[in-house]
């Protein structure tokens, strides 16, 4: 395991107190490994975990050559660009069960959605583009093509190719299609465990009276709530306050239980408090100065723990089990601010706790979208400003700022769907110019 200033060394210009927001989440992807203990789950229960085995379709997806549609079914090569075709209806096809009839040429069958083609037809016509009179249709010229409106055996799913790969996201489409070829359960990475809590004198927990110079803690419920949207087991150890036995307590805590720790508040550099102090004494950790507005200060690293957990399961054979074994929590030290708290968690954190389930989806896509004010930007460092998108009259995508873009005013988080991204390099934004969004769908 490489420690914090090997990772460092290996990033060209590495500078702690001037990091961009780019070289953050290189250092992360190298900091972060994913977790191996796996757990079977009913596809009731798999929903946003991360596949930890390849599934391979044990047979063809549709099994039998189908209809795509209600129609008629016929041998495409009678068909004819320039003559209608006459053809006498000898059956009907449901869906569930074959059609035991045979079909002589100038025949055809009335067949259902999903219905499995008779043998020696290969073309639906649709029940509407015909003239039916008595046991027979008549259908126009250039309606239709051989092998129209016919889905094709296996060309959804082909036997023995893989059907979902390790690493994807469950999405209710990947459970529709386990469940399509069968599967009861999937083999999934066991969730990941998160432990948070907030430090400071300052912080009051809901249900304390209030106090001069004190404010209530919302970082552990926004915290919690982009935790538990990830498909985290959040374990919340509450508010610790500035007390060195009481932090040390906390962090030794959190290591035991936890893959990750997050903290808020503490990690100002230069700063001289026992949260930062205990940070250090505990394990290897690096204090950070980003170059990015809101969200300057963050500390990253380890500490290390003796717990119990479950054994390496790389074969995806095996079950949860227990072993007492050394190793070392990651800890995201974040900043104070309830809006730097969100920011740092969404643009690094996330991404590194996929990393850690195993996750291989890329991340989502920022999106395009025009600026409908002018936005103050200075060179040098990575901005996040939040931001509403709406659609254009003309069907294009527009954002406006939320107000007030200081990093204590969560309102503006709350009234705003998405993060208006402006890179390390750019400048003044005019109204007009695109811009790039990280959206919140999904997130918080």
């Amino acid at each position: 395991m490489k420690t914090l200033a090997q990772i460092g060394a290996e990033l060209q210009g590495y500078d702690p107190q001037a990091l961009s927001a780019d070289d953050v989440l290189i250092f992360l992807s190298k900091l972060v490994d994913p977790v191996t203990e796996t757990v079977e789950l009913p596809l009731f229960s798999a929903l946003g975990r991360v596949l930890a085995c390849d599934v391979v379709s044990p047979f063809d997806v549709p099994p039998h050559d189908n209809s795509a549609m209600d129609g008629y079914a016929l041998a495409g090569a009678h068909l004819s660009a320039d003559t209608a075709l006459e053809l006498e209806v000898v059956g009907t096809a449901l869906a569930g069960k074959a059609w035991q009839g045979h079909v002589q040429p100038g025949q055809c069958v009335k067949i259902m959605t999903g219905a499995i083609m008779p043998q020696g037809l290969d073309t639906v016509v649709p029940q509407e583009f015909v003239t039916v009179r008595d046991a027979f249709v008549s259908i126009p010229p250039g309606l239709v093509q051989p092998g129209d409106n016919r889905r094709l055996r296996g060309e959804d799913l082909a036997q023995g190719r893989p059907a979902l790969s390790k690493g994807e996201l469950l999405t209710p489409a990947r459970l529709g299609l386990a469940a399509s070829l069968g599967l009861q359960t999937l083999r999934c990475v066991r969730p990941l465990r998160v432990a948070y809590f907030s430090t400071g004198d300052e912080i009051l927990s809901l249900g304390e009276a209030p106090r001069e110079g004190a404010v209530y803690d919302s970082n552990r419920y926004t915290v919690f709530g982009m935790l538990t949207r990830l498909g985290c087991e959040v374990i919340d150890l509450g508010v610790v306050r500035d007390d060195p036995a009481l932090l040390e307590a906390a962090f030794l805590k959190a290591a035991v239980q936890a893959d990750a720790i997050i903290t808020s508040g503490g990690v100002s550099v230069g700063e001289a408090d026992f949260t930062k102090a205990m940070m250090k004494k505990l394990g290897d950790v690096a204090f950070w100065r980003i170059a990015m507005r809101p969200g300057r200060p963050m500390a990253v690293g380890r500490i290390s723990s003796v717990k119990s957990a479950s054994s390496p399961d790389d074969t995806c054979a095996s079950s949860y089990q227990n072993d007492s074994e050394s190793r070392a929590s990651i800890l995201f030290g974040l900043p104070g601010n309830p809006v730097a708290v969100m920011v740092t968690f969404l643009a690094f954190v996330r991404p590194a706790l996929l990393q850690m389930m195993g996750a291989n989806s890329p991340p989502p896509p920022l999106l395009k979208a025009r600026s409908l004010e002018s936005i103050r930007k200075k060179p040098g460092r990575t901005e996040y400003q939040r931001g509403t998108v709406t659609t254009a009259p003309d069907g294009s995508l527009q954002v406006r700022i939320t107000g007030n873009q200081g990093s204590g005013v969560l309102s503006s988080m709350a009234h705003a769907n998405g993060l208006i991204v402006l890179r390390h390099h750019q400048k003044n934004v005019a109204a007009g110019d695109e811009v790039d969004v990280m959206m919140f769908e999904g997130a918080i």
